[in-house]
């Protein structure tokens, strides 16, 4: 819901800041997912300025379900720590039992094997108190671009060196943090891929060079590479998914907008939309990394339609529970448009206005949380508690 360059929600680097970019009638089109890379950014530079003051204790009550998640972050640019962790004590009383981390390697590992623990440990130390285990997003690719890279990489392409760099360093993180059991490689591949479709095949070795490394080492930790549905939908693109479905399982993004990122269909005829998921991922488990509803109406955007598609998507998850990983909800809260309209990338051209693009992007992207920036909780919110309540804790 949101595309990589920067960082959104207390858990990480979102797609905020996500530019993508994709083809249609052979022109750029400026695009995004559903949600995170823009948020690392943002994430990072308030875990580096905050103090934390006390040592939290843990205050769930309720069984949280590893499967069902939530994209959590206070909607302040800047927030204290007192306001992260009271938004991941809320969230966790919701009985979700998941969130996203979103990493930005540059700031992980900023010289050759030497960490930078600070931010991360603080991040993961919240996500430990509240009993949720970590859906870890590494972006060696984020939407239509490679990276971000630390600068000791130089610019890599996409090789063996690269891929044991990338596997040296996921090595460490994964034996520092036992609560991540999902770790998504490429973010958005699909758009990457189809501006650059001669290195589908270089890719695929890199990855599975990372996947035989890691897999040894860390065999309980699940790896698998993040579509988005709606621009696989919208371009209907489906086969790239064969091409890239390696690792254990197939994760999506779902924004259920049209090309322009109007919402233009119902509740329940974009969840209809849901089933491509299974149908593309070639009889592999899916997840959902992120999916969620605008309740923006410069977008077409109500609260009724976000607590009614919030029924359709556990409705769907339900009744195909078996096949899937985990689904995750972007986001938690609403954020200032103008938080969202900063990270877009505004030079792409596209094959119509750009105005209109990137307020609806931004329109969309500041808007699916279950509560809104002023602290008012949405019907959804009410409706995302209940439907995980219906949900069996398997």
């Amino acid at each position: 819901m949101k595309k990589k360059a920067t960082s959104d929600s207390a858990d990480a680097p979102s797609k905020e800041s996500k530019q993508t970019t994709s083809v249609k009638s052979k022109k750029k089109i400026l695009g995004i997912t559903v949600g995170g890379a823009a948020v690392a950014v943002a994430v990072v530079v308030f875990f580096l300025v905050m103090q934390p003051q006390v040592q939290p204790q843990s205050q769930a009550q309720v069984t949280p379900n590893p499967k069902l998640g939530l994209v959590i972050m206070p909607p302040t640019e800047r927030p204290t720590f007192d306001e992260v962790h009271n938004a991941y004590i809320q969230a966790a009383s919701t009985g979700i039992g998941r969130s996203n981390v979103y990493m930005l390697w540059p700031i992980i590992e900023p010289q050759q094997g030497t960490f930078n623990w600070q931010t991360y440990d603080i991040l993961m130390g919240l996500n430990r108190e509240q009993h949720l285990n970590v859906t870890l997003y590494f972006s060696v690719i984020n939407n239509e671009q490679l990276g971000p890279f630390p600068n000791w990489l130089g610019q890599p392409n996409l090789d063996a060196n690269l891929a044991n760099q990338t596997a040296s360093a996921l090595d460490a993180i994964l034996s520092r943090y036992y609560i991540v059991d999902y770790v998504i490689i490429g973010g958005d591949v699909d758009i990457y891929f189809r501006d650059h479709p001669n290195d589908i095949s270089k890719y695929v070795d890199f990855f599975n060079s990372i996947y035989a490394n890691l897999k040894a080492k860390h065999p309980n930790v699940k790896f698998g590479n993040w579509f988005s549905l709606n621009d696989l939908i919208n371009h209907s693109d489906s086969d790239i998914v064969k091409k890239l479905n390696q690792g254990d399982f197939v994760a999506y993004s779902y924004a259920p907008v049209d090309l322009e990122f109007y919402q233009t269909q119902s509740p329940d005829e974009e969840g209809q939309n849901l089933q491509k998921m299974i149908d593309y991922a070639g009889g592999k488990n899916i997840a959902l990394m992120e999916i969620g509803w605008s309740t923006d109406k410069a977008v077409n955007g109500t609260e009724a339609d976000q607590a009614q598609f919030v029924k359709t998507a556990f409705d769907f998850y339900r009744k195909n529970e078996s096949q899937f990983e985990f689904m995750t909800w972007y986001r938690q809260y609403d954020r200032p448009f103008d938080t969202c309209y900063s990270g877009l990338n505004t030079n792409v051209q596209t094959s119509f206005s750009n105005s209109i693009l990137l307020n609806n992007t931004a329109a969309y992207l500041c808007s699916t949380g279950l509560i809104d920036d002023n602290n008012n909780t949405k019907p959804a919110w009410d409706e995302f508690k209940n439907q995980i309540q219906q949900s069996p804790n398997s």
